[in-house]
C-alpha cells in the first residue's frame, strides 16, 4: 500500500489517498493497469488530491467519511463528478449523496484489496467512526496528535474517551494514527501521553466539569 496524504487548507484538515502498489508496466503497454486505491475525507478536490489518483494510475473504489463535517466533506461534491465512486459513512445521508452506512464492528472488503474494520466512536459527533486498513488508523477529529476531538457536554466527552479507551486502545500493536487535522502519531504514543485524556481524567478526579479546549488555551 502507498499513502498520500494532502493538507486541505480550507478547513486545514487532512484528506488521504490510500493505494495499492503494483508491478510496472509492461514493455509493450502505453500505460500501466490501474491499481485500487480509496480515499478517506475528501476536505479538498484540488489539484494535489487528483494528480494522486491520476498519475499513478488509481481506480478510485470508494470514499470513506469519519463524520459528517465541512472540513472532511468539501471536495465531496467535485470527487462525485469525476468519478462514480461509493461513499461509506456513519450517516444515510452526505450532501446530497447516499451512503453506505457502516456501523460498529462492520469488516468491510473494498475492491480486491481493502479490508476495513469500522469503529463507531461517538463524542464529537454522533456518526463518528474510525477506521482500521492493516496498520493505519484513520481517525477523523476522534483522536488527533495529543488532543482529542472536543464535545459540546461532559457526557459527550465521558463517552468518547471511555469509547477510545474500550475500543482503540485496546487494539493491539503500535498502529499509526492518521487524524483529520494534525500531524500523524501512534497508538503507543497515545495510549501514553494524549494530554485530552490526562486532563479529563484530571478534571474528573476533582469532580468538575471538564472543558478540555479551553484548558489547553489557557
Amino acid at each position: 500500500m502507498r499513502l498520500y496524504n494532502n493538507y486541505c487548507t480550507p478547513g486545514f484538515s487532512n484528506s488521504y489517498v490510500l493505494g495499492v502498489d503494483g508491478p510496472p508496466a509492461a514493455a509493450d503497454s502505453t500505460e500501466p493497469e490501474k491499481r485500487e486505491a480509496i480515499i478517506i475525507d475528501p476536505g479538498a478536490m484540488d489539484s494535489e488530491t487528483l494528480a494522486n489518483i491520476e498519475n499513478n494510475y488509481y481506480s478510485l473504489e470508494a470514499v470513506l467519511l469519519t463524520h459528517d463535517h465541512e472540513p472532511h466533506i468539501a471536495g465531496l461534491r467535485s470527487l462525485k463528478r469525476i468519478y462514480d465512486v461509493e461513499i461509506y459513512a456513519a450517516s444515510k445521508t452526505i450532501m446530497e449523496y447516499k451512503s453506505n452506512i457502516v456501523r460498529d464492528g462492520d469488516i468491510i472488503h473494498i475492491g480486491s484489496n481493502f479490508t476495513v474494520q469500522v469503529f463507531s466512536v461517538p463524542g464529537h459527533s454522533v456518526d463518528s467512526v474510525v477506521y482500521k486498513i492493516d496498520n493505519l488508523l484513520f481517525t477523523g477529529d476522534v483522536l488527533t496528535a495529543g488532543l482529542l476531538g472536543n464535545t459540546d457536554s461532559s457526557f459527550g466527552a465521558m463517552r468518547q474517551i471511555t469509547t477510545i479507551q474500550n475500543k482503540l486502545f485496546a487494539l493491539s500493536g503500535d498502529l499509526i494514527v492518521l487524524p483529520g487535522h494534525g500531524p500523524p502519531s501512534t497508538l503507543n504514543i497515545e495510549r501514553k501521553f494524549n494530554v485530552g485524556i490526562g486532563l479529563y481524567q484530571e478534571k474528573m478526579s476533582k469532580s468538575e466539569k471538564p472543558n478540555l479546549w479551553l484548558d489547553l488555551l489557557e
